[in-house]
């Protein structure tokens, strides 16, 4: 993390604008789409001068209430030393919660769910935000109209293709262009503002006050609309790590926050003194000679916020590996600079599936904003309820302190997923089954996971016992280092049991290792390996790491140097076990997520490439194992 303290004003600035090009992107997107989905989307409401004031209010102190003071405020209090995200999120709960079994699951099930919402907002942003940029088209001439779902496409695929290669060469240009894009932005809506400056009363919360009382019956449909507005407010939590929460807040407060109300407003103006602008005001605040060139900025702009997401995305599957939520995934570092820069070739290419199929099933951002308003609601929900479990205990506030704020913004929050839920049946099934699945599939890694080991373990034997019947009757010792990968290096690996079953001998120093992974983002390298010598050459080590830390078994055994234990990987042999699974009625998970389980099991990436094992120094032996 960057150390606000220790950083020059210069650098301060420029971590700020580089948050800008991150961070911003899908927020700062979002007037593409927000007004015309209130005045012009498949629920709109009537175009009133009383409602548009409303509206703006809303929008205003949504901004305010949720992304100003809940997130910047409050929940970016929340780090997980330095990092956020809803996996450090639930890292914080969960530590606060041991001890308690009861209290445990129900933070694990609820921060699983809010993690599959989110992969749900991954599949939709990049979607709703590139296409709603090239709708811009239509707006020049409806000549176009027929290309624009293709040319979404096109730009889609390009932009998942060049995944592999990493953000790191581009990643510079991301901070000038949506610099440019919230100057355009503040611009457009100044101009539109200063034609029609009577919109500026829509400053005062009253006007969105009143639209709610006067406004009951169409009140809750527009708020389904509203919480567009702040789609990846999440994102200032989840990418503070990178960056700190300074300039986060700096860019904020300082550019991004007021270039969005401006632009809010001007759409607001332009409609008053034009109602006919409501098939798409955002793009109808630019002169005709800046369209095509607005449309270009745009098309950037959300492919910035796109790419956002997707290395999110990469982020958060990365990290549930690391806390046994995901079997292992083939992971590649796009970066030998750049620390955190990952592409899981898996987790790409579903994400564009699912894009395609959002693309080609909805065909507009009209159709697409009920599918994008519950992701982002179920995901803020779940923010706010594990928060309140940190606040009451790491923050030290108590129990009913920390309600009562989160009950604030809970009120709003559930008001908007409320107004999503009428939307379900118009496409807001779609995030809700992909985060189900989601939800299913890590759910059922983790219980089958937790299985496996206890079934293991249950079968194992104590190691050093073992080691004690060994020295009665020793077997031949052979040159060289043996590593025994295992879950529990207090007993004796199968790996090993199956070596000594089949081959009769052990190498003349034998390594008993399991990793270990803590509910923090990293582990210093002077903490990386614990050591312990054992009778007759044997050795246990364990190897420790954070959930954003990069294995390397093979760099963790240098490190043994340092304790009194060279290595040399040229004279070392990784032994492996491969558990075949056999599924049984009544074990503890329902027979048909066992078979699930199973299948995961199945196609797991190797361990080998996972902790960075040489290939030609892997034996692999199997064994059965029954659930």
């Amino acid at each position: 993390m960057h150390r606000a303290t220790t950083l020059s004003k210069s650098q301060q600035a420029a971590l700020a604008l580089a948050a800008l090009g991150v961070v911003y992107g899908d927020i700062g997107t979002s007037p593409l789409y927000t007004m015309k989905e209130v005045f012009a989307g498949n629920h709109a409401i009537p175009l009133t001068p009383e409602n548009v004031l409303g509206i703006l209010s809303l929008i205003l102190w949504s901004l305010i209430i949720i992304v100003s003071i809940k997130y910047v405020v409050f929940i970016m209090r929340a780090d997980n030393r330095g990092e956020g995200g809803i996996m450090a999120l639930i890292a914080l709960a969960l530590h606060d919660a041991r001890g308690k079994p009861k209290r445990e699951k129900a933070i694990m099930l609820a921060g699983l769910l809010g993690a599959g919402m989110f992969y749900g907002d991954g599949m939709v942003t990049p979607a709703i935000s590139v296409l709603s940029a090239l709708e811009g088209l239509d707006v020049a001439t409806p000549a176009f109209r027929p290309f624009i779902i293709p040319a979404t496409l096109v730009v889609l695929f390009v932009l998942f293709y060049y995944q592999r290669r990493g953000t790191a060469s581009v990643g510079a240009l991301f901070g000038p262009v949506m610099l440019l894009w919230f100057a355009t932005l503040a611009t457009l809506g100044l101009f539109s503002i200063a034609a029609n400056p009577g919109v500026l009363r829509a400053l005062s919360p009253t006007y969105g006050l009143g639209f709610l009382i006067e406004n009951r019956g169409i009140a809750i449909i527009a708020m389904g609309a509203v919480v567009l507005s702040v789609t990846g407010a999440e994102a200032l939590y989840a990418d503070m790590g990178h960056f700190g929460s300074r300039p986060i807040r700096q860019a904020w407060f300082g550019f991004v926050l007021p270039s969005l109300i401006l632009n809010y407003f001007g759409q607001g103006a332009l409609l008053l003194s034009d109602p006919g602008t409501v098939d798409n005001p955002f793009y109808h605040l630019a002169p005709d000679w800046l369209l095509y060139p607005l449309v270009g900025l745009a098309t950037l702009a959300t492919v910035i916020a796109s790419q956002a997401v997707i290395s999110g995305a990469f982020s958060v599957s990365r990290q549930a590996m690391q806390l046994g939520f995901l079997p292992r995934l083939e992971v590649q570092f796009t970066s030998a600079k750049a620390e955190g820069q990952v592409y899981l070739p898996g987790v790409n290419w579903g994400l564009f599936i699912a894009v395609v199929i959002l693309v080609l099933g909805f065909r507009s951002t009209n159709n697409l904003a009920a599918a994008y308003g519950i992701a982002v609601t179920g995901d803020m929900v779940i923010t706010s309820v594990l928060a309140t479990f940190v606040a009451a205990k790491s923050w030290g506030w108590g129990r009913w302190r920390a309600m009562a704020l989160f009950a604030v913004f809970l009120s709003i929050e559930l008001t908007f997923l409320f107004a999503n839920v009428l939307k379900i049946p118009d496409g807001g099934w779609f995030p809700l089954a992909a985060g189900s699945l989601v939800f299913l599939l890590m759910s059922t890694w983790k219980r089958g996971g937790l299985l496996l080991t206890e079934r293991l373990s249950g079968e194992a034997i104590e190691l050093e016992s073992f080691i004690d019947a060994l020295l009665v009757s020793m077997p031949a010792r052979v040159l060289g280092t043996s590593v025994f990968m295992t879950s529990n290096n207090t007993r004796v690996p199968n790996a090993m049991l199956h070596n000594l079953m089949h081959n009769k001998v052990l190498h003349e120093r034998v390594l008993i290792v399991s990793v270990e992974v803590f509910d923090v983002p990293y582990v210093p390298e002077i903490d990386r390996v614990e050591l312990v010598r054992l009778k007759g050459d044997f050795y246990r080590l364990t190897v420790q790491y954070g959930f954003k830390d990069e294995p390397d078994i093979p760099l963790a055994l240098s490190l043994c140097a340092e304790q009194g234990l060279v290595i040399d990987m040229m004279e070392t042999s990784f032994f492996l076990g491969r558990a075949t699974l056999i599924p049984k009625i009544g074990s503890g998970m329902a027979l048909w997520r066992e078979k699930l389980f199973i299948l995961m099991h199945r196609n797991a990436g190797s361990a080998t490439s996972f902790y960075k094992i040489p290939s030609n120094r892997v034996v692999e032996l199997g064994t059965q194992v029954v659930l």
